[in-house]
């Protein structure tokens, strides 16, 4: 049994499925986010850019939900440190979609914003799992 809250001192929720995780549920705002804005993206970027972040995006969603689907905590915690591989990856991806022009200023700025979300609500994940698990005894 897991459990999250985005703020433990007023609100403690129990987690019956990966969808009630807090960083799983911006992982999927980011996600179609990614799409709509690559959705107008130079044809040329389509098997560049575009792609290189849609699979990213997807990548951070999916391994959230693994993670979840893992037997233990130890196991389920590996897992998150990934997907923070894959929000650096769609950040790195967003920065030159960005200096390109592929990305009008407020899009970006919300883009950035929704990845930023993202990478702190994922740390927050991991901490709540790395809390959770047991201690190793001194024999």
């Amino acid at each position: 049994m897991i459990w999250w809250s985005s703020n433990p001192v007023t609100e403690r929720k129990r987690v019956r499925t990966y969808q009630d995780l807090t960083a799983w549920q911006k992982a999927f705002d980011l996600r179609l986010d990614i799409y709509r804005v690559t959705k107008r993206f130079p044809k040329a970027e389509v098997y560049g850019l575009s792609t290189q972040m849609q699979r990213a995006a997807v990548s951070i969603l999916s391994i959230i939900a693994e993670g979840f689907g893992r037997r233990t905590t130890a196991d389920f915690l590996r897992l998150p440190y990934i997907a923070c591989g894959s929000i650096c990856e769609v950040q790195t991806q967003a920065l030159p979609a960005t200096k390109l022009c592929y990305l009008r200023a407020p899009e970006a700025d919300r883009l950035l914003q929704l990845i930023g979300d993202t990478e702190r609500l994922t740390k927050a994940l991991i901490r709540a799992l790395g809390s959770k698990r047991p201690c190793a005894s001194a024999t």
